[in-house]
């Protein structure tokens, strides 16, 4: 449901942003999300001890980002603004997306999702502010999740033993569990 809110938002919003001039806001606030993705991806990481994956994401984050960079300078696409000719693919949207993927990856939905979202609105704000076209930023999304997917593995827990006590009208019951 949050997830369906946000897409019509942001399609509003690009339906808007189509017809107005750039808003450096939203250009200011798509970079800021590209950066900040894969370093709350590093704390994520971090918090669960989990250094394996911390490897994982910093390897798919370099493999993209160096992927959208070596792209760029062998195709020789102009941007939409006129400014130059290293429009395709977005490496913004590439630093943005390699943490979003990376989560979706390795953690499931449910820190995915949300990432997911706010690296649409990275590539939103590229397009928005006329520095790159719609395929572009799609391109560093596909690659992102390419890499993710071929270097990121699902996070597992240390120790997979679960207990439980459950109390009964003569005593109790105690449960224990591992998960191979």
């Amino acid at each position: 449901m949050r997830f369906a809110l946000l897409a019509a938002i942001l399609v509003c919003l690009s339906a808007q942003g189509a017809a107005a001039k750039p808003n450096k806001t939203i250009t200011t606030a798509g970079t800021g999300i590209a950066i900040a993705l894969p370093v709350i991806a590093a704390g994520i990481t971090a918090y669960k001890r989990d250094w394996t994956g911390t490897a994982e994401l910093a390897a798919t984050t370099v493999a993209t980002v160096g992927t959208a960079f070596a792209l760029k300078q062998v195709i020789r696409s102009r941007r939409p603004d006129g400014s130059d000719f290293e429009s395709f693919p977005s490496d913004t949207t590439a630093l943005g997306a390699s943490g979003s993927s990376f989560l979706f990856r390795r953690y499931g939905w449910q820190y995915g999702l949300l990432a997911f979202a706010a690296s649409q609105f990275v590539s939103y704000s590229r397009v928005q502010a006329d520095k790159h076209h719609w395929y572009d930023t799609l391109a560093s999304s596909v690659i992102a999740f390419g890499y993710a997917s071929l270097l990121t593995t699902r996070f597992q827990k240390r120790y997979n033993v679960y207990s439980e006590i459950q109390p009964g009208p003569d005593g109790a019951m105690v449960r224990l569990q591992y998960d191979f």
